[in-house]
């Protein structure tokens, strides 16, 4: 009996090629020549660009990724030194894609010179989960002050605008225009409290299925009659997306407050805004005030050729009278945070000097009406 190193059965050896693990892997994983030229792309990579294989080794990557992206400068400098480098939360995107956050990995290919290899790696929705929960409990925060504000400052405010009415019969012309003033500005602080109290609104959802293309194009109509008749209007819709678990009134709400506050942000009298949906793979989440858990599938943008949000102000976006507008409440985000939270959402922004997206996802309906949606 000869003694040694067994070798392992051959219906048990592994023999995998290299096309089926590099597939499998949900990291998009490109190849190329030191000048750009794609010679490889794996399955996430033609999920993540929308764009066979085949019609990407075609191409170049600056002609994938928009001009001045920070990959662009990575790959040169992997090129230079010949070294492994690494980015954080980069965003990567060109004009047919929206920008998403990702982290980059470039190495030069072992014994291939002359070739490189890029890994793009999604950032974990994680951290989208823990920005909304922060804006959660921004609005909470709000609903425990507007419930304060409705007692201690609205009934007071009453017995002024009374007295301002009852002085205004006693006074003469040039002092008629201070009780008017009184008057109106007692209004005024009503009518934010008001907006206010919606905040504290804790009655359950009536959600119902709900055509999401239907409130978009509702909003658009109210949009085009008012506020954004100068600017173009863009859609990218995709058909066959199903609906939408939620409120129609409330959506509609949610997306003529995104549709407005892109109208304010565009400088000058004509712009573009462009709605877009699409199914994606969501994540699953609770909904408020229940155990289940949804899926997120639905996503839909609101985009404007704005300026673009400070940098300082983008964490805060979604907080409470945080606003960029010189007669703003700040209360608009922050209820579009409150009632897409409610619907068990996510609600997010991606700013840059001339684009910002705003980006929903929503459960899709499931079922009959009183199943588990």
């Amino acid at each position: 009996m000869t003694h040694g190193t067994a070798s392992l059965p051959a219906s048990k050896t592994l023999q995998i090629g290299l096309d089926a693990v590099m597939n499998s892997m949900p990291d998009v994983v490109l190849v190329i020549t030191e000048d750009g030229g794609i010679t490889y792309a794996n399955m996430a990579a033609e999920s993540f660009f929308a764009m066979s294989a085949v019609n990407l080794q075609r191409l170049r990557i600056a002609d994938i990724i928009a001009f001045g992206s920070p990959l662009l400068a990575l790959i040169e400098q992997v090129v230079r030194e010949g070294v492994i480098i690494s980015e954080y939360e980069v965003e990567i995107g060109n004009p047919k894609l929206t920008l998403r956050p990702v982290d980059i990995q470039v190495a030069p290919v072992i014994d291939q010179p002359g070739h490189l290899i890029i890994l793009i790696h999604e950032r974990s929705i994680a951290q989208k989960i823990d920005r909304q929960l922060t804006h959660r409990g921004a609005a909470r925060s709000v609903m425990g002050m507007a419930a304060v504000l409705a007692h201690e400052i609205k009934n007071p405010l009453s017995g002024i605008r009374g007295a301002a009415q009852i002085l205004e019969q006693s006074v003469d012309d040039r002092d008629r225009e201070l009780t008017n003033l009184i008057r109106d500005e007692a209004d005024r602080i009503c009518a934010l409290v008001d907006r206010m109290e919606t905040f504290s609104d804790r009655r359950p959802l009536e959600a119902e299925p709900v055509n999401i293309h239907q409130v978009l194009e509702h909003v658009k109509r109210l949009a085009i009659s008012g506020f954004a008749r100068e600017f173009r209007f863009h859609e990218i819709y995709d058909p066959s997306l199903p609906p939408a678990h939620g409120n129609k009134d409330q959506l509609i709400q949610v997306f003529l407050n995104l549709v407005k506050n892109a109208a304010e942000a565009i400088v000058g009298s004509s712009g573009d805004i462009t709605l877009t949906t699409a199914y994606r793979h969501g994540v699953r989440l609770t909904v408020p005030g229940t155990k289940k858990r949804v899926h997120l599938p639905l996503e839909v943008c609101v985009i404007d050729n704005g300026p673009g949000v400070p940098e300082d102000l983008r964490a805060y976006l979604f907080d409470p009278f945080v606003t960029t507008k010189s007669q703003g409440t700040g209360l608009g985000l922050a209820l579009v945070a409150k009632i897409i939270g409610d619907h068990g959402g996510i609600v997010e922004c991606d700013s840059e000097a001339g684009r910002t997206l705003f980006r929903v996802l929503l459960p899709a309906f499931e079922g009959q009406a009183g199943e588990e949606a």
